[in-house]
């Protein structure tokens, strides 16, 4: 199954259980992406010591999990697109749309 997740807030305990969320799927073979947007495109940074957000996010990525942020809620926060964070577009939040079997969003 394709699944979508969308992630639109800084908030950290939505964030970790969303990543936690996404980490489980790609381990039962499911194929995931991830895209930022509102104050989720803030992921990097991040920081609270109960929920370790990066270990999360790296294994997301090692597991190939897929994480697209929306350029204009970078540029609107002053950001330039990072390897974990890269610079996309609604119109690749539509094609995860069309491909995924279903979607999920946090915040």
């Amino acid at each position: 199954m394709k699944i979508g997740i969308v992630i639109g807030t800084n908030e950290p305990e939505v964030v970790w259980n969303a990543f936690r969320f996404g980490i489980r799927a790609l381990a039962t073979n499911h194929a995931v992406n991830v895209f930022l947007m509102n104050s989720g495109v803030e992921l990097e940074e991040i920081r609270d010591p109960r929920f370790d957000i990066q270990e999360q996010v790296n294994q997301f990525i090692q597991k190939n999990g897929e994480i697209l942020a929306c350029g204009t809620c970078q540029k609107s926060r002053h950001k330039e697109g990072t390897a974990a964070c890269p610079l996309h577009t609604m119109d690749d939040l539509v094609k995860i749309v069309e491909e995924s079997d279903k979607i999920l969003t946090f915040g």
